[in-house]
């Protein structure tokens, strides 16, 4: 059999050490050979994987509707308020990871879910705002408190932990009782914490058992 040298492309005799033109040393090559194949399925099934990512997340993105003027200006104000309360780390994914959006994915509406004022799909970052959004909260403090809560989400939390963060912050953020006991987004977010993390209303000396007061 003849040798072929896989640099110029030169077929050598069967017996040479080296190409007659280049000089590469056969050994050398058949040594380095499986290294660069293995090398380049590697490289290939990388970006393989890229790009059927990338298909993913912009079906994602694609299939929702951005969010109108107004809607975007409110997202904006609750961001405004987290940044004035001190939640830079939520902030900066909030301005710069997130992509908001106004109805559910594909995805998202493949999935039996409650009624919800926004949701997260992480790692995407893909945030949907939902009328209720718009609609129920009181005032930008309490949009903030949502965006709060869909940030840890971005950070890879789990409800629980979420709803946990929240509660806990809430004096941070502004968010009291006394100003908020009435409104729909505070009964709703203190019934589903209390679900979540129970051990935060154990405190019988305090309105609804609440640890944090």
């Amino acid at each position: 059999m003849n040798k072929k040298c896989p640099n110029c492309k030169l077929v050598n005799y069967a017996n040479a050490e080296a190409c007659a033109r280049c000089g590469l040393h056969f050994i050398e090559s058949e040594s380095v050979a499986p290294r660069r194949r293995l090398i380049k399925r590697a490289f290939i099934c990388l970006i393989v994987t890229i790009l059927v990512l990338g298909g993913f997340y912009a079906s994602l993105v694609f299939s929702a509707k951005a969010l109108s003027y107004d809607e975007r200006n409110a997202a904006v104000g609750a961001i405004a308020v987290l940044e004035a309360k001190g939640f830079s780390d939520e902030v900066f994914l909030l301005r710069n990871v997130a992509v908001f959006r106004g109805n559910d994915n594909w995805l998202n509406a493949s999935v039996e879910k409650e009624n919800a004022f926004a949701a997260t799909n992480f790692p995407f970052e893909i945030v949907t705002l939902y009328p209720d959004f718009f609609m129920y909260p009181v005032d930008d403090i309490e949009r903030a408190a949502i965006l709060l809560h869909e940030a840890k989400h971005l950070q890879g939390k789990d409800e629980k932990e979420a709803y946990e963060f929240v509660w806990r912050n809430k004096k941070q953020l502004g968010w009291n009782k006394e100003q908020y006991k009435s409104s729909v987004i505070w009964q709703a977010v203190r019934t589903q914490t209390r679900e979540y993390s129970p051990n935060l209303f154990v405190c019988d000396a305090n309105h609804f058992g609440d640890c944090t007061e």
